[in-house]
């Protein structure tokens, strides 16, 4: 549907359009809309890249409405003839920072006044083969007093390659920098060079390997949509359980995993246990405990037949009554608290302004999450209602993950005990044909927060474009605020209290 005022084209989740439904604006009106559709707090956006076309660039951007259900898609062109400059959003919208950079990096689009136009990736097709990534232009205060502190790539931990910049007056942390890109992998490209379905669904498996369903079901949605596939509420439902079962098994983990960082190995260990009990179940089910395979377009191959469906109320009916008994003596424990507490705070207005989603939001007291803002038929026939704390600190985002457990556990019990599931559900398909000249948009709420995909098709329903952001893209930002005037030593717990995505990010 095109806005009454002829600038953008509304759509819903899961929904495709065609291309030339969008109307193409100029720069300027194209930025003038996206600043004043942002300033809207219900507003936020969650696409915005260029792709090449024969004459020029592309550009779309996708901005949700958190409260009607509603995505704004707007376009401009720009051709290779003009000057390849834009006026920079990210003084009026801060938000947008990481979207004019990939672009700036991918296409050597300048953005003037951006005040962080720095490399994003370091993608093997970048614009700029001539900076290398040892070059990265770090952030620098020239003083006698302060001295910078490097650590990574190569972690002491068995953890995925980041390098992480500080500047420290003694022990107190100033600044700190991330810089990522050392693994760029091409998953963007390689699902455009992949022609067989099954060959995507599986790239799209290997976006965050902790985030196997959550990316799969991103991808399965987003071409069901192209392809005009309707698939039924029960299939949608048993996607969702998977989904809040992969949510339930890595935030036990990381419960398991910040008790370690503080020493308390009681908890670290049973929490780890427990983890094991959730993923059994998801190996039992498909045959993998990451979840892969359980996903596919179109229908599914390992139905959730009355034995899983059993098997899954007994396992969670036995973990609850664990896992809330420890999590009562772990949450109260005096040393845990004050380790956690007040340590790594960040507040509503700073989330709000880098454009924070899923758990990095709402710890914060932003409301963001798909489940609620953006539900796919499941989360509509039976409502999630987030939960959201206000402190925004080491304790609340420890807090959030054991109140999450708890929630994903009722969601999932409810759907179990009002829902029958017949042997026969649907089987995937093996080859679709897309719609031509179309755009879909898929957003779902993984674990970590809100993931979009975004596909464009050709004259021919060829993939022409595919674009990937995990929620990690926005909230590695969150991160670095929360280490300001901390001691250096608080890092490895707000490190791991976000345990955000290297190669999410690393597309």
């Amino acid at each position: 549907m095109v806005s009454e005022n002829k600038k953008y084209c509304i759509i819903t989740n899961n929904e495709s359009i065609e291309i030339e439904s969008v109307p193409v604006l100029s720069y300027t009106e194209f930025s003038s809309e996206m600043v004043e559709l942002l300033k809207q707090i219900e507003n936020h956006c969650v696409s915005y890249f260029a792709f090449p076309q024969p004459d020029g660039l592309k550009f779309f951007a996708a901005i949700a409405n958190d409260k009607t259900h509603r995505i704004f898609v707007l376009s401009h062109f720009l051709l290779k003839t003009v000057n390849q400059e834009l006026a920079s959003l990210t003084p009026e919208i801060n938000a947008l920072h990481i979207f004019e950079r990939e672009i700036h990096e991918n296409f050597g689009i300048d953005f003037p006044n951006h005040p962080w136009l720095k490399p994003v990736r370091f993608a093997h097709n970048r614009a700029n083969k001539n900076l290398k990534i040892n070059d990265y232009p770090f952030y620098k205060i020239e003083s006698e007093e302060l001295h910078e502190v490097g650590v990574g790539p190569v972690h002491a931990g068995i953890i995925e390659p980041g390098h992480f910049r500080f500047i420290c007056n003694g022990e107190q942390v100033l600044h700190l920098e991330i810089q990522l890109g050392w693994q760029h992998r091409g998953v963007e490209q390689t699902m455009l060079d992949k022609q067989t379905l099954l060959q995507r669904n599986i790239v799209a498996e290997s976006v965050a390997g902790d985030t196997t369903v959550g990316h799969s079901l991103a991808f399965a949605n987003l071409i069901e949509s192209l392809a005009g596939i309707e698939i039924n509420t029960q299939l949608d439902i048993e996607r969702s359980i998977a989904l809040e079962l992969e949510r339930i098994a890595v935030h036990i983990a990381d419960i398991s995993a910040l008790c370690t960082d503080v020493a308390y190995s009681l908890g670290a260990n049973i929490f780890g246990i427990l983890r094991t009990a959730i993923i059994n179940q998801t190996q039992s089910w498909c045959g993998n405990r990451l979840g892969k395979g359980i996903i596919r377009v179109g229908g599914t191959h390992h139905p959730l037949t009355g034995e899983i469906k059993n098997q899954i109320l007994e396992i969670l009916a036995k973990f609850e009554k664990q896992f809330t008994e420890l999590a009562h003596l772990t949450y109260r424990l005096p040393s845990l608290e004050n380790r956690f507490d007040e340590i790594g705070a960040v507040n509503e207005e700073q989330m709000r302004k880098i454009g924070a989603v899923g758990m990095v939001a709402r710890m914060a007291n932003v409301p963001r999450d798909i489940r609620a803002t953006h539900p796919s038929e499941a989360y509509k026939k039976y409502v999630y209602n987030p939960v959201i704390l206000p402190k925004g600190d080491v304790f609340s985002r420890f807090l959030l993950r054991r109140k999450e457990i708890k929630q994903s556990i009722a969601w999932i019990r409810e759907v179990l005990k009002n829902e029958d599931f017949p042997v026969s559900s649907s089987s995937p398909v093996s080859e679709v044909a897309l719609k031509p000249n179309s755009l879909s948009i898929s957003l779902v709420e993984g674990w970590r927060g809100e993931i979009c995909h975004v596909a464009v098709t050709d004259k021919n329903g060829k993939l022409v474009h595919y674009k990937i952001k995990d929620p990690s893209m926005h909230n590695w930002k969150a991160l670095e605020l929360s280490l300001r005037n901390l001691e250096i030593s608080d890092f490895p717990i707000n490190n791991k209290s976000y345990n955000l995505s290297y190669c999410g990010f690393d597309l």
